[in-house]
């Protein structure tokens, strides 16, 4: 077995993970379509970027996020106090999600289409409104959505039961939502679970959960990101009816 130096690792583990969508897209491109790679300079110098970014920023998480969310975490659940971990989860939500890149990409090109279409005026100033309101709202989904995970650990709250009642609100608010809104409430439950959001929210969950006696977690410290995931939805969807 071939010995790998320590900080080759992350690297190779992002050749690794890359090399599926490598192929495919090499398939499709030279097999499929039989074109060559337009740029192929550009493909593999951006290629090479993409394997350094991700490696570096998966050695970020395990470096710093995760464990600053858990040591987190467990001072709160050691300082006993449920007001400031409420506070800190809706915070660790609201800002996360705020700053979220894909948020702020599908918010922008959500009101560009809706002042195209003329739901809004097709200005600058309506369009950075709309956009700012629908990320503000989302941000507080997300917010509101942790503070109701952490209370579902304290609580010891099944997580099934959480989910289908989420989703049956969810599919009773798309009757009655402006059907132009539809899709972008539903968009934006996924965009906003990634590259920020997820890992604190997740080493939130996990280190609350180790630190509470009588609660696991693998049942119990896992489930804030389809609640983050879920809620959303229903917040914009009224955010539409509303606005």
């Amino acid at each position: 077995m071939i010995s790998v130096h320590p900080r080759l690792r992350p690297l190779l583990d992002s050749a690794r993970d890359l090399t599926p969508i490598v192929i495919v897209v090499a398939f499709f491109q030279l097999v499929v379509l039989r074109q060559p790679f337009p740029n192929l300079g550009g493909v593999l110098l951006g290629l090479v970027f993409v394997l350094a970014g991700l490696a570096l920023f998966v050695q970020g998480l395990e470096l710093g996020l995760f464990p600053l969310g858990e040591s987190m975490a467990h001072a709160f659940a050691r300082k006993g106090s449920i007001g400031w971990l409420i506070a800190f989860a809706f915070a660790l939500g609201f800002g996360t999600t705020a700053a979220e890149p894909a948020l702020i990409a599908i918010a922008d090109e959500a009101a560009a289409v809706a002042a195209h279409d003329g739901v809004v005026e097709d200005d600058d100033a309506a369009r950075g409104r709309y956009a700012l309101g629908l990320r503000l709202t989302v941000a507080l989904s997300v917010g509101a959505a942790i503070v109701l995970g952490v209370w579902r650990i304290l609580k010891g709250w099944p997580l099934h039961l959480m989910i289908a009642g989420g989703y049956v609100v969810v599919v009773s608010l798309t009757a009655f939502a402006p059907p132009e809104i539809i899709g972008v409430a539903y968009d934006s439950g996924g965009v906003t679970t990634s590259t920020i959001t997820v890992p604190l929210v997740t080493a939130l969950g996990v280190g609350l959960s180790s630190s509470i006696k009588g609660r696991n977690p693998i049942i119990d410290g896992f489930g804030l990101i389809a609640l983050a995931s879920l809620t959303p939805m229903a917040f914009v969807m009224i955010y539409g009816m509303v606005a």
